[in-house]
């Protein structure tokens, strides 16, 4: 297997702390079968199959999974991606019955499904015996303070109170999670999470013109990911949870 043009030491870094937890699962060893439930375009996906991995990605936009294939076909992985049209709430209709995985992700999407607690059984239920989930989400503390630094203190006082901060919206709010939240629903799901860790501590704050050294951004992050309290107010939470094997 060849060396991912996006392991944590090159990843952006918004995203170097997922990275950093993945690479030790999937930059050496057998290829594996692997699930991206909302993976889109393939910021996962396409670096996973240029590793060698099978990647089946279940997205509701067709639009999404049509620049999945050819950004696949450009990285010479296209034969390793399959594209899904599905949602995360009816994600098992969409695959063929009895498929297991080694590797299930799961970035940002239990903000909008219907039962995040129904989703993660699904994705329990798809997990190969020792397999493991890749959980990303939305940080409510992180939430609050992008809020509040971007002049919006109302907002920020309803989000710290689990409350939807532009109720008027026509479309509904999406959730956020904190640590005791994720860990309960992994639990609930019948999974062991590991510890879990910041996703984009300060790369959300900086504005694209900041001029910040992309490297020096992306080692800062992963320095942060696993620290409190830097990592209580990042912008999303991430671990990774292992379906127990029998016995």
């Amino acid at each position: 297997m060849t060396t991912s043009p996006a392991t944590a030491a090159q990843a952006p870094a918004r995203t170097a702390a997922i990275w950093a937890a993945l690479d030790p699962l999937v930059a050496a060893g057998s290829p594996l079968q692997v699930l991206d439930l909302g993976g889109g375009s393939g910021m996962f996906a396409v670096p996973l199959a240029a590793l060698g991995h099978q990647v089946t990605v279940v997205d509701p936009s067709a639009d999404a999974l049509a620049t999945l294939h050819r950004r696949a076909a450009t990285a010479g992985a296209g034969h390793r991606v399959r594209g899904v049209q599905g949602d995360g709430d009816r994600m098992l209709t969409a695959l063929p019955s009895g498929a297991l995985f080694d590797l299930v992700l799961c970035h940002f999407v239990l903000e909008v499904v219907d039962e995040p607690a129904s989703t993660l059984q699904q994705l329990a239920s798809a997990l190969r015996p020792g397999g493991q989930l890749s959980l990303a989400v939305a940080n409510r503390a992180g939430a609050v303070l992008g809020r509040a630094i971007s002049g919006h203190p109302v907002e920020a006082r309803a989000l710290l109170a689990d409350r939807d901060p532009a109720p008027a919206r026509s479309a509904p709010a999406h959730r956020r999670f904190d640590p005791a939240e994720l860990l309960a629903l992994l639990t609930g799901a019948g999974l062991e999470p590991g510890e879990w860790h910041g996703v984009a501590v300060v790369a959300d704050l900086l504005g694209a013109s900041s001029g910040a050294d992309p490297d020096a951004l992306r080692a800062l992050e992963l320095a942060l990911a696993g620290v409190s309290p830097y990592r209580d107010v990042a912008t999303g939470l991430h671990v990774l949870a292992t379906r127990p094997t029998a016995g």
